[in-house]
């Protein structure tokens, strides 16, 4: 288990109410943040603490990883210099009748304060810059003692929850609303010939003129080798949700898989470096993996990849592929 401390001033009743935790991807001129890259990090189970106006207002546990999400409609104009496409985490949250300020306990709160990606300045003030930052059990144990039953009752919770396997599928209503939102889209789009609309709205299923261009690429699974085309799946490496017109129909941007891998590789247990490599994310089951045909004890490289591929693997990685600790880890 791991204890997140999350700032929401701008956000705090929209995600409290709506159960979720939400972040732009990077900073304002397409820079990493790392108070945004930790959002990766959240596994089912972790405890969030919830910053808001000087005091932690609310306790939560996350109940999923951290998948993309279009930024939420109810944030309206809060926000207007973050990207449309983000960060979520699925967080069931308890708000607090007891809101302690952190402030008036520095003095015992100062000594277990972070080296680094303190959420609290030393004097006691937020920090206006930092969304999410992990602080330390110590930390945690202070503010719960502070807190008082309600926190107990929450940590209680959590530590059962780590004791359990966690539900990790992606949430599929989510992705599945966003998918068919952008496929109204371009059924609605006025400069497109009705051809162009099936070729793309079939590419969403891996079929088509995307499957035909992938197929002039790749010949048989990288993993299991079978290269009989009715066993195999077009996948997408740049999901068709995050990828322009081009890009869907693009056969750099596709590889042909077995239904076991195309589900590995689209829930992001799996990924590839554009040498080859496998990459296997360290929140996959390893025995679910060995049955379904992945050597997890060695080192596996496919051959190596084109480097139109090697573009869209890399947004993979950075995109797709699971980077949370398992809970407990």
């Amino acid at each position: 288990m791991r204890y997140w401390w999350v700032n929401q001033n701008q956000t705090y009743r929209h995600e409290i109410d709506g159960g979720y935790l939400w972040s732009p991807k990077r900073s304002v001129g397409d820079r990493r943040n790392p108070f945004y890259e930790f959002m990766r990090e959240v596994s089912p189970g972790d405890v969030i603490l919830s910053f808001c106006d000087t005091r932690i207002a609310a306790l939560g546990i996350a109940q999923s990883y951290c998948y993309e999400s279009p930024k939420p409609d109810e944030f309206g104009t809060t926000g207007l210099s973050w990207s449309a496409i983000g960060w979520k985490v699925d967080v069931r949250f308890q708000e607090l009748s007891n809101r302690i300020r952190p402030k008036n306990h520095i003095q015992e709160l100062r000594p277990f304060l972070p080296g680094k990606y303190s959420p609290l300045q030393k004097d006691g003030n937020g920090l206006q810059s930092v969304y999410l930052a992990e602080v330390t059990p110590e930390l945690a144990a202070s503010l719960f003692r502070l807190i008082g039953p309600e926190a107990t009752s929450v940590k209680n919770t959590a530590t059962t929850l780590n004791g359990l396997a966690p539900e990790i599928l992606q949430p599929e209503a989510t992705l599945e609303e966003w998918e068919q939102r952008v496929e109204r889209m371009i059924h609605d789009t006025p400069t497109l010939q009705e051809t162009e609309k099936q070729s793309l709205i079939q590419a969403r299923r891996g079929q088509g003129i995307f499957r035909a261009n992938v197929q002039r690429i790749e010949s048989q699974c990288r993993i299991t080798k079978v290269n009989r085309p009715e066993h195999l799946i077009a996948s997408h490496c740049q999901p068709w949700r995050d990828s322009n017109n081009d890009e869907r129909l693009d056969g750099e941007n596709g590889l042909l898989l077995t239904p076991t891998i195309d589900h590995l590789f689209d829930k992001g247990f799996i990924s590839f470096e554009g040498n080859g490599r496998l990459i296997i994310s360290p929140v996959a089951h390893r025995p679910s993996l060995l049955k379904m045909g992945i050597d997890v004890d060695h080192s596996v490289n496919v051959g190596a990849f084109s480097e139109g591929q090697r573009r869209f693997l890399d947004y993979h990685q950075e995109n797709v592929l699971r980077k949370a600790r398992q809970a407990g880890g």
